[in-house]
C-alpha cells in the first residue's frame, strides 16, 4: 500500500499529464469497445434487413453500454469508495501514463499554447481604455471612489521607482554605531524599520526592527547588530502589483530598492503601495503638509521630491500631456532639471504649456521647493 501511495503522489505532481492520460485511455477504450461491438454485432443483428433500423439500434445500444459501464458505474463506485478505487487504479494509470507519453506531452504543450493565446486576448485591454471607461462612470460614484478606481487601473503599470522614498531622504544606521547612539537616533526619527549599512549606504546588510530592541532598552551596552533581519532587495522597475504579492508571500513590509549597478536607490514600503490605490495614509509620523501646500485654486507650493504622478493628480492635470517634456524624470525636481537643462537658482522661472514653475528654495545640490501656477 505504501508503494501505491507513492505512485499516487507522483501522479498528482503532474496533474495535466495525468488528466491527458486518462482522457486518451478513455478514448482508446471507447474506440476498442465500438470495434468489438461492431464485429460481434454482425451476428446478433444480422437478421435485421433495414440498414437504417440496424444502424439506429447499434448506435443507441453502444451509447447506452459505454455510458453505463464506462462512465456511470465507475464514477459511482469511485465516489462511494474513493480510496479503494484510487489504490486499485494507481498502478494501471502509472503504466498508461508512461505508455501514452508520446501523445500526452504534445497535447499538454498544445493546450498550454491555446490557453496563453486566449488569456492574452481576454486581458488585452489598455490602461487608456479602462481610464476612458471610468470617465463614463455613473454620477452616483463619488470623487473619492473614482480616485480609488483610477489607482487600481494604473496600479499594475506603476513601477517601484515612481513611489519609493529616495536615498537622500532615508534614515539609515551604520553597523558600527554604539547602542546608546542608536537609541537616541531612533527616538528622534521615529521609524519602526531602519536599513543598516556597512561602510556606505550602497552596502545594506540588514534591517533593524525597533520592536526587537524593546526587551533590551534597559541595557547600557548591547550588540544590537545580532537583531538585524535579512534585507529584501527589489529593482527600480519592478511593478507594484508583483511587489505587493511578494510582500504578502514573504510577510514583509519594506524593501530596499536598488539600481542597475546594485547601488541603493531608496526604500519602498507596504504603505507606499497601498497609498497608490487609496491615496495618502497619514500615520503618527507623517506630516500632512510635507508634500505640498495649496495657496489658492491655481497656485501650489510643492516639495521638489514629490512624484510627478502625485503632482499631476493633485493639480488635476493629465500626466500624459507632459510625457515628452518630463523625459526620464520621476519627481518634480527631476522634471525641473529636465526643463532647465542646468541646476536652477532661487527665483528662476520656466513655463511649460499652462504651467508656470518658480524655484522657491534650493541648497547647494538640491532643489527643495517649487511654486506651481496653473494659467
Amino acid at each position: 500500500e505504501t508503494n501505491q501511495l507513492e505512485t499516487i503522489i507522483n501522479l498528482l505532481k503532474n496533474p495535466k499529464k495525468l488528466l491527458a492520460t486518462i482522457l486518451i485511455a478513455n478514448n482508446f477504450i471507447n474506440i476498442l469497445f465500438i470495434l468489438v461491438f461492431s464485429y460481434f454485432g454482425k451476428n446478433v443483428f444480422g437478421g435485421i434487413t433495414s440498414p437504417i433500423l440496424k444502424f439506429f439500434i447499434e448506435i443507441v445500444l453502444v451509447t447506452f453500454l459505454i455510458l453505463l459501464f464506462g462512465e456511470v458505474l465507475p464514477k459511482v463506485y469511485a465516489n462511494r469508495y474513493p480510496l479503494k478505487f484510487t489504490l486499485i487504479m494507481a498502478k494501471p494509470i502509472q503504466f498508461l501514463n508512461y505508455i501514452f507519453s508520446f501523445l500526452s506531452i504534445p497535447l499538454i504543450n498544445l493546450t498550454d499554447l491555446i490557453e496563453k493565446k486566449l488569456e492574452k486576448k481576454q486581458t488585452d485591454i489598455s490602461v487608456e481604455t479602462l481610464g476612458e471607461a471610468l470617465k463614463l462612470a455613473s454620477n452616483d460614484t463619488t470623487d473619492e471612489e473614482k480616485k480609488i478606481l483610477e489607482g487600481i487601473v494604473t496600479f499594475g503599470n506603476t513601477e517601484v521607482i515612481q513611489v519609493m522614498r529616495p536615498r537622500i531622504d532615508l534614515f539609515t544606521l551604520p553597523d558600527d554605531e554604539k547602542f546608546e547612539d542608536v537609541l537616541k537616533k531612533i527616538t528622534k526619527n521615529g521609524h519602526s524599520r531602519i536599513p543598516v549599512y556597512k561602510e556606505n549606504i550602497d552596502n545594506i546588510i540588514g534591517v533593524l526592527y525597533v520592536k526587537d530592541l524593546l526587551p533590551h532598552l534597559d541595557k547600557k551596552k548591547f550588540e544590537w547588530q545580532k537583531l538585524l533581519r535579512e534585507p529584501f532587495f527589489v529593482p527600480e522597475n519592478k511593478k507594484l502589483d508583483d511587489l505587493l504579492l511578494e510582500f504578502k508571500n514573504k510577510k514583509n513590509h519594506m524593501a530596499i530598492v536598488v539600481d542597475e549597478y546594485g547601488g541603493t536607490s531608496g526604500i519602498v514600503t507596504l504603505e507606499d503601495i497601498i497609498e497608490e490605490i487609496v491615496g495618502d495614509i497619514n500615520d503618527e509620523f507623517d506630516d500632512s503638509d510635507l508634500s505640498y501646500s495649496k495657496l489658492d485654486e491655481k497656485k501650489y507650493i510643492f516639495d521638489a521630491k514629490v512624484s510627478l504622478k502625485d503632482l499631476f493628480k493633485i493639480i488635476n492635470l493629465n500626466e500624459e500631456d507632459f510625457e515628452e517634456a518630463k523625459g526620464e524624470a520621476e519627481t518634480l525636481a527631476g522634471f525641473i532639471l529636465e526643463l532647465f537643462g542646468k541646476f536652477p537658482k532661487k527665483g528662476d522661472t520656466i513655463k511649460l504649456k499652462n504651467l508656470n514653475f518658480i524655484i522657491e528654495s534650493v541648497d547647494k545640490k538640491r532643489i527643495k521647493q517649487v511654486k506651481v501656477s496653473i494659467q
